[in-house]
């Protein structure tokens, strides 16, 4: 699961729910992938290394982080432009609206649905989506 997170936002306390799920269900059939980004009102204006030390210190994070990127705009980063344009994926357009938008991806690298930013991670659609492939 692919998730653009950032460090003010009232979604940030998502980080412990997407944690939590790392922590449950993490190993070799899913993973969390989080994407620093500051597209929307500058809620993401650290450094990797301050994001990093955040993450770690605040949300005992220990999910991958990538470095910061931009998910939307002119200076896009491909991984965004694949997983919102279906002209990338195939499947459907899926333009982040705000921090904290949840992309599945399957096992063999298609996307599989979206879940907005203000649904927490531990939502039933998420769940029920990692417990099927987990099995």
């Amino acid at each position: 699961m692919v998730v653009n997170v950032a460090s003010k936002c009232g979604n940030t306390p998502q980080y412990e729910g997407l944690e939590r799920l790392y922590q449950k269900y993490g190993n070799e059939k899913f993973v969390i992938i989080g994407f620093p980004a500051n597209n929307f009102m500058g809620q993401e204006p650290g450094s990797n290394e301050q994001i990093k030390a955040f993450c770690s210190s605040t949300y005992q994070v220990t999910f991958p982080m990538m470095a910061k990127i931009s998910v939307k705009g002119k200076d896009k980063d491909p991984i965004y432009q694949w997983l919102t344009e279906k002209t990338e994926n195939g499947v459907m357009d899926a333009e982040v609206t705000w921090n904290f938008q949840k992309f599945m991806i399957d096992e063999n690298g298609q996307l599989v649905g979206v879940v907005k930013p203000g649904i927490e991670p531990e939502c039933d659609e998420i769940i029920n989506w990692i417990e099927a492939k987990t099995e």
